[in-house]
């Protein structure tokens, strides 16, 4: 009886396919643990008081795990600069979200998503801003450079897809603004309509980390069926 012996780069591929396999699997265990955990901050965060909305001596501190969709309050006023419309697509359809600068009382600026509007209702009068000191209450929302999948942002023809209160910033001559913007929450039936985050996440990493699991088993099983020795008679 001798043995067969089975090439080496078939035992190698079969290790490096079930080792990536194993390794996708576990990326998603550690992708479950993380949206679970930002789904459970947002929930709370909803339904706290709103905090402080973060001065310039903070905005290094806000990221996307320790900030993001948190209920912010500021006070100050809109600024006379020109609104932003920003391409959006919402339950209500294909419009604009309308970004609007303002400067607090501390004499910091930052962005106002006052909500949004439909295509046809793009009109200055179908978003006058509130005049005088303001309280604007919202989620906040870090600022989105580049522009969306495929459309980048063209400031030059002030065509926007993503809310780069960055690039909006410098488009309209503001200086420095805060790295993130508040979704200000509706108020009433008025345009444009606040409260339209969308603060649902899908979590199907645990699905995705057991397919993985289990093909990594299925092509341990086939390696081992490949390679295993075996035996001819003469």
């Amino acid at each position: 009886m001798t043995r067969t012996r089975r090439p080496w780069w078939l035992i190698g591929l079969g290790v490096l396919a079930v080792s990536l396999l194993v390794g996708l699997g576990v990326w998603q265990l550690q992708r479950l643990q993380w949206k679970t955990a930002l789904i459970e901050r947002v929930e709370a965060g909803l339904v706290a008081p709103p905090s402080a909305a973060p001065g310039p001596d903070l905005w290094t501190d806000v990221t996307s795990d320790t900030a993001e969709y948190r209920r912010v309050e500021v006070n100050g006023q809109y600024l006379p600069s020109d609104d932003t419309l920003v391409k959006a697509v919402t339950s209500r359809g294909s419009g604009f979200w309308v970004m609007s600068p303002f400067e607090t009382d501390d004499g910091w600026r930052l962005f106002i998503n006052r909500g949004f509007v439909p295509d046809d209702r793009t009109a200055d009068s179908d978003r006058r801003r509130p005049e005088g000191e303001q309280t604007v209450t919202g989620l906040l929302r870090l600022t989105q450079p580049g522009g969306a999948f495929l459309r980048d942002n063209d400031p030059a023809a002030n065509r926007w897809f993503s809310r780069d209160t960055v690039a909006i910033a410098e488009a309209l001559g503001l200086g420095e603004v805060a790295p993130y913007f508040i979704d200000a929450d509706a108020s009433g039936d008025t345009m444009p309509v606040g409260g339209l985050t969308v603060v649902t996440f899908p979590n199907n990493h645990l699905g995705y980390a057991i397919t993985w699991f289990g093909l990594a088993a299925v092509f341990a099983f086939l390696l081992y069926r490949a390679t295993r020795p075996e035996g001819t008679k003469h």
